[in-house]
């Protein structure tokens, strides 16, 4: 094996434990969160929920709660989850409390997903918070729609089918009986869309079925389309028995029939048409509330009969005829500054029974519960679900688990696509290369400059005799002409350039001699001879310059072809946002970033190149000089020692 390979080889070992010793010393780093529930997902963000003073400002117990977390590209990073979020795992804020969750809507094209996570036991007047953990392509779906609801919720509508009737998500699955038609583009996802006569059965469970003066919440978002007059929203009727949740004008109410007759509550304030709203209505204790917004609008003294039967959305079955006529409720009292009534209490009072008409406008997210949720949970969920939760919940930045790449770079580098990393794949090799030549030439140079120092200090005491520092060749083993140079010196200016012209120019000169006869050297002897050392000069002068274009390739085409992986990587990412119709900065701006990273690599393959280059130039042309410097200070000591003059003084000395 030969020097130059023996030199190659170690250098590539040496670049290669280097590489591997600051990859390992990177992973060292420590990571941005002390803590970690597993190692597996490498990224999550903490969600902040604030019922106090300064959020949604919630002073009534709110417990356990269904709490919907909206995702988007602007506090998620769709691309570096599942495609279909199946990676998606909530924890408690202790960090190692697995949360029960499930997924209504997951779409990472167009950056949307809404999830429900059930949070355990939100503390009022307080903030707290829960964290969302994703980034592992291994793993498996936990979707528990069944846990995210207590057991006390006996239904739980989404609207998210389309041709199929509503699936229940509690535990009790009370799907539909009918199938309804979809409302895209809803609050929360799609919706419920009804037309006044189209109506959506719900069956008669046990699980539904109500005892005479049981606790009861029913909740929804609706959004009226018209003021219909005495509109049916919900009803529930068994015999003589009946509830009916409507609009009459624009204004909520809730009635209730039994064997003493028909009672309704008092009318507020009407909502505007085409706008949503949350509506509640929570049975406890000989009282009926109705919440509009999180807020208490009517009341009704009256408990819920026993009811057993089918209940209807979006319209009411005909009254049997024996229903007795009570007389109306009590006034409303007039609304309150802000658009909404008072609560009105009404006791019972006689009213004409008559066929109710059927609710036009779109419903969302119906709930009903056998128990009486507090004022807490109701607000908790009007303020969370509704199109501004920003007062109630906020995401935090993501945070990665320990490692190199982490906060933006990783971002960036985890966005680069196959084209990008072909690129910089080539410009890793290409920078390599230009590592290891100018590792070889600082080192081939330097030691060149040390033995040409050395052989100087020796040829300039030769007095006579220009041939007496010459050993020849480093396989021959006999001294040429008595050579004054030992072995071990004569083995370090073998290296040296200036060693390699003086060699040959020696040789010219013991061809000359015959016999060791003294002869003279005329002009064209030395022309002869400064010919064969201009020769050494011009391969040294090549042996400088050896793989010295491995780094003029690298400083010009590295730029350039990182220049072409930035200019494909726009072209891929404005061509999939056309595709996909999303042109918001989140969608852009992580592709635009990561086709960038081909330009710098580029630059980072050219900028020390370049250093390197301009440095090593440097060095040949003092190296370069050097020779130039000896070839005329050996010919001219040739002719010194060699001419007519000089030889007959030699003679004379001899004889």
């Amino acid at each position: 094996m030969s020097k130059g390979s023996s030199l190659r080889r170690k250098m590539t070992n040496a670049a290669a434990g280097l590489a591997l010793g600051f990859t390992a010393a990177m992973t060292l780093f420590p990571a941005t969160a002390n803590a970690w529930w597993n190692d597996e997902w490498q990224l999550r963000k903490k969600i902040n929920i604030d019922v106090s003073a300064t959020g949604a400002n919630i002073t009534d117990p709110i417990g356990t709660v269904p709490t919907l977390v909206r995702l988007h590209a602007g506090n998620f990073r769709f691309s570096l989850a599942k495609e279909d979020g199946s990676d998606l795992r909530f924890v408690a804020t202790d960090d190692k409390t697995p949360l029960k969750h499930h997924i209504e809507k997951w779409d990472s094209l167009l950056g949307e997903a809404l999830v429900w996570v059930s949070l355990p036991n939100v503390a009022s007047g307080a903030k707290s918070d829960f964290w969302l953990y994703y980034g592992n392509k291994k793993a498996a779906a936990a979707n528990d729609a069944k846990g995210t609801y207590d057991a006390d919720t006996a239904l739980v509508y989404h609207f998210n089918e389309r041709g199929t009737p509503a699936i229940d998500s509690s535990v009790w699955a009370n799907n539909a009986q009918s199938v309804g038609q979809a409302a895209d583009g809803s609050l929360i996802g799609n919706g419920l869309r009804l037309d006044g006569r189209n109506i959506v059965t719900l069956p008669a469970s046990p699980s539904l079925g109500m005892a005479d003066g049981a606790p009861f919440t029913w909740s929804a978002w609706v959004k009226p389309a018209a003021m219909v007059p005495n509109s049916a929203l919900f009803s529930r009727r068994d015999g003589g028995n009946g509830m009916v949740i409507g609009f009459d004008n624009g204004s909520p109410f809730i009635e209730v029939s039994n064997a003493a007759g028909t009672q309704r509550s008092g009318v507020g304030a009407p909502v505007a048409a085409n706008s949503w709203h949350h509506l509640a209505v929570v049975a406890a204790s000989g009282t009926v509330t109705i919440y509009l917004d999180g807020a208490p609008y009517a009341t009704l003294n009256a408990s819920l009969p026993a009811l057993t039967g089918v209940a209807r959305l979006g319209g009411d079955a005909p009254p049997p005829a024996a229903a007795a006529p009570v007389a109306p409720a009590a006034d409303a009292a007039a609304p309150v500054a802000d658009g909404t009534a008072p609560a009105v209490d009404a006791a019972a009072a006689p009213v004409a029974v008559a066929a109710m008409a059927g609710f036009v406008g779109d419903i969302d997210e119906l709930q009903i519960s056998k128990i009486a949720r507090s004022p807490g949970f109701i607000k908790f969920a009007s303020t969370e679900q509704g199109s501004d939760p920003t007062k109630l919940i906020a995401f935090s930045n993501d945070e990665e688990t320990a490692s190199w790449m982490s906060g933006h770079f990783a971002i960036i580098l985890k966005s680069v696509t196959i084209d990008g990393w072909i690129v910089i794949v080539m410009l890793i090799v290409m920078a390599a290369a230009s590592w290891i030549v100018t590792y070889d030439r600082v080192s081939y140079m330097k030691k060149q400059a040390g033995a040409n120092d050395r052989f100087m200090k020796s040829f300039r005491k030769l007095a006579d005799n220009l041939t007496a520092l010459d050993r020849g060749e480093a396989d021959e083993n006999a001294a040429v002409l008595g050579s004054k140079l030992g072995e071990e010196e004569a083995q370090m200016v073998r290296a040296s350039s200036l060693y390699r012209i003086y060699h040959v120019g020696a040789e010219q000169i013991s061809h000359r001699f015959a016999n060791n006869e003294m002869i003279r050297l005329n002009g064209a002897s030395i022309s002869a001879i400064r010919a064969a050392l201009d020769s050494v000069f011009v391969k040294e002068s090549q042996r400088l310059n050896k793989m010295m274009v491995v780094l003029t390739i690298s400083i010009s085409g590295g730029p350039f072809l990182g220049l072409l992986g930035t200019v494909v990587g726009v072209m891929i990412t404005f061509a999939a946002i056309a595709e996909s119709g999303d042109v918001n900065v989140n969608a852009i701006a992580p592709g635009i970033a990561a086709a960038l990273v081909a330009t710098v690599a580029g630059l980072l393959v050219a900028i020390p190149a370049l250093f390197a280059y301009n440095y090593l130039v440097t060095r040949i042309g003092e190296l370069t000089t050097d020779m130039q410097v000896f070839i005329d200070e050996f010919v001219t000591k040739m002719a010194e020692f060699y001419s007519t003059e000089a030889i007959v003084d030699h003679r004379q000395a001899a004889e």
